[in-house]
């Protein structure tokens, strides 16, 4: 096989060849050591599910620690150029350098790339150890917006002349300075949050739901307070469903419109029709109040739209109640161009680097959430029964061993290794 590159066709889907070129980079910290795991179950589950027709040919490109060693710079623009001109790349954590420049590498990846799209699935694995009662009814997929709100970084430390300068303005053109309580003091920070941000955020979690036959797409903020930016983004996304999805949705926004012409019951006749019909149902929630729900009631919620800080929350508090982040898989994309890195969405514990100790699950679930957005279902479908089959029989890294009864504790590699095993994927 020779290795080609993903590219995207002019139907707006990917052409994958048998033996596709990937750019990883390992990450810092335990990066090695999950990164090392992930990709040989990934290989292993690709080699089988195909019979050695398909093959990854894996392509090493650099950004943080060891990047910096090895030239000096945290992200090098080779890196991000290798990104672009090849589509799909995996990543493990990375140490957000210290000091000034970059603020995060992973928030400058999401921005160079315009990677507007942080998906993050979220679902309970049987055994997988879990603070809440019933972590089976959690069962979602997150769109955070990845490019916009206070994600943007656009910030002024207090004591500044660019500070000064922004409260003059405030103060003496936009008459709001009263409303700054301590004006001497204070850092200030500005929230955009566009009509287009918004749209393409929604739009994609609406096809998402749509193609695979979920019954509900909910639109997460604080639009209660933050009227033009949150609100907006509410209110562009309910104007979207209902202009680009027609009948294949039906939005609280409609059911409202039918309370005030109709009635209540007749409301909710209506839209329990809607429902019954397979509809899509597009409603709204407070952030807050969803972070309550998360608990409460997270069988009611499948696919979630929100904006950047409130998915950050989202994200992991969601996470939490199926075991935590180290089994919390994520991506980056931007559907219109293809582009897509897939990462590990904990950190880089650098304490236990190179113990090969830690869960690689959260790396190698990304992994398959790249599998799937390559069309290679099979392969993922494989890693994944395995995972869930290996968790259950209680053979298991250090995170999960401390809070099980009568397990058995693996190293990460032995992990990897059970998993191939479980799979049937052994060479």
């Amino acid at each position: 096989m020779t290795p080609q590159k993903i590219t995207m066709g002019a139907n707006g889907r990917l052409n994958v060849p048998d033996n596709p070129i990937i750019p990883f980079i390992e990450g810092d910290g335990i990066g090695p050591d999950v990164w090392g795991a992930s990709k040989r179950v990934l290989d292993a589950a690709v080699a089988h599910a195909y019979g050695g027709k398909r093959k990854i040919e894996w392509m090493e490109i650099l950004a943080g620690e060891k990047a910096f060693n090895q030239t000096g710079e945290w992200l090098p623009a080779a890196t991000l150029e290798a990104a672009r001109e090849y589509l799909v790349s995996i990543k493990g954590p990375l140490t957000t350098p210290v000091g000034g420049g970059i603020r995060s590498l992973n928030v400058a990846m999401r921005q160079e790339l315009d990677l507007y799209v942080c998906l993050r699935p979220v679902k309970w694995y049987k055994g997988v150890p879990s603070p809440v009662v019933h972590p089976e009814n959690v069962n979602m997929t997150i769109f955070r917006e990845n490019t916009e709100d206070i994600y943007a970084g656009i910030e002024f430390a207090q004591g500044t002349p660019e500070v000064k300068k922004l409260l003059d303005f405030l103060t003496n053109e936009m008459n709001a300075g009263k409303k700054i309580r301590f004006p001497e003091t204070s850092a200030l920070g500005i929230k955009p949050v566009s009509k287009e941000g918004s749209e393409r955020l929604v739009r994609a979690a609406i096809k998402y739901a749509l193609d695979n036959k979920m019954p509900s797409v909910t639109l997460v903020h604080k639009g209660n307070i933050m009227k033009f930016t949150e609100g907006g983004f509410k209110n562009w996304g309910y104007e979207l469903a209902e202009r680009e999805f027609g009948d294949r949705v039906y939005t609280w926004g409609q059911w409202e419109n039918a309370k005030k012409t109709q009635g209540e019951d007749a409301a909710n006749a209506r839209l329990k029709s809607e429902e019954a019909l397979g509809k899509l149902i597009v409603k709204d929630v407070i952030a807050d109040n969803f972070l309550q729900q998360i608990l409460l009631a997270p069988q009611d919620y499948s696919v979630v739209a929100t904006l950047n800080l409130n998915g950050d929350y989202i994200s992991d508090a969601a996470a939490a109640a199926v075991g935590g982040i180290g089994i919390s898989p994520g991506a980056n994309i931007n559907y219109l161009t293809g582009h897509a890195v897939f990462e590990a969405t904990h950190g880089t514990a650098p304490r236990f680097a190179n113990t090969n100790t830690m869960n690689p699950s959260s790396l190698l679930l990304s992994g398959v959430m790249m599998l799937e957005y390559m069309g290679w279902n099979e392969a993922a479908a494989l890693i994944e029964e395995s995972l869930a089959t290996t968790i259950k029989r209680k053979r298991v890294t250090i995170d999960f061993y401390n809070l099980m009864h009568d397990a058995t504790l693996l190293k990460t590699s032995e992990f990897a290794d059970d998993i191939i095993r479980n799979g049937g994927m052994m060479s």
